[in-house]
């Protein structure tokens, strides 16, 4: 299995970190691509790992044309951030996910072209996402390698994440194996955030009455000539 070319150069090489080309195909796609991205980042905060989005995986040391731009990619056993591109023999380590925003155009791209050079990498799982259902009926398919080749995942989950995926509309769902919770989204986070401020608002707004009545009572006892902390 190939894990990485190493051909070091007798000069100089310059590695692109862009091609001018756009991110996405749509906007549907480039949403897709963002959530996912943003998800998983928050999953794997406080790990020591990474997750990029369309930006150059360099597989080949010393040709720079030897490159491709995966949607999404998970790499473990890396320094956390960013990047400006990504060179497999200088990090050591090879993607272990990598999601792909696919579409008709792309079929034959990322089912085959992709497909293979991601198996001669080693990465281990491939997941393909048709947000727009073009050619994938159930929008969500994903590979997972098994010795030296794929096969095709058929109980919906990441071994290397520990996830479970489904589709949800034009997005990927991802809940946690081991608790079952749901990763929020971006604007399911906000929406939480916004519900925990109302919560805390309404808190403080009904201790706030129930110190008023409190009061109000032991006015009206000490109007009767009793003394409310006697009681």
């Amino acid at each position: 299995m190939t894990t990485s070319l190493s051909h070091p150069p007798s000069t100089t090489v310059f590695y692109p970190s862009s091609d001018g080309k756009p991110v996405a195909e749509t906007y549907l796609h480039l949403y897709a691509l963002l959530v996912t991205l943003e998800v998983l980042r928050q999953y794997l905060r406080g790990q020591r790992a990474t997750v990029l989005g369309n930006q150059f995986l360099y597989y080949a040391e010393g040709f720079s044309r030897l490159r491709v731009a995966p949607d999404v990619m998970v790499i473990f056993d890396v320094e956390p951030g960013g990047r400006d591109n990504y060179k497999i023999w200088q990090e050591k380590q090879v993607p272990v996910v990598i999601f792909e925003m696919t579409s008709k155009s792309t079929k034959q791209e990322d089912r085959v072209e992709k497909k293979t050079l991601y198996e001669q990498l080693g990465v281990q799982e491939y997941w393909l996402f048709d947000p727009k259902g073009e050619w994938i009926k159930t929008q969500l398919q994903g590979y997972r390698l098994q010795g030296e080749h794929y096969q095709l995942i058929t109980d919906g989950r990441s071994e290397p994440l520990q996830l479970r995926l489904q589709v949800e509309g034009q997005l990927i769902g991802f809940y946690r194996e081991d608790t079952g919770e749901k990763l929020l989204i971006p604007e399911e986070l906000a929406d939480a955030l916004v519900q925990e401020r109302l919560a805390k608002e309404q808190e403080r707004l009904a201790k706030e009455r129930a110190e008023e009545q409190v009061e109000h009572l032991k006015a009206q006892l000490r109007s009767l000539g009793v003394d409310p902390d006697t009681i």
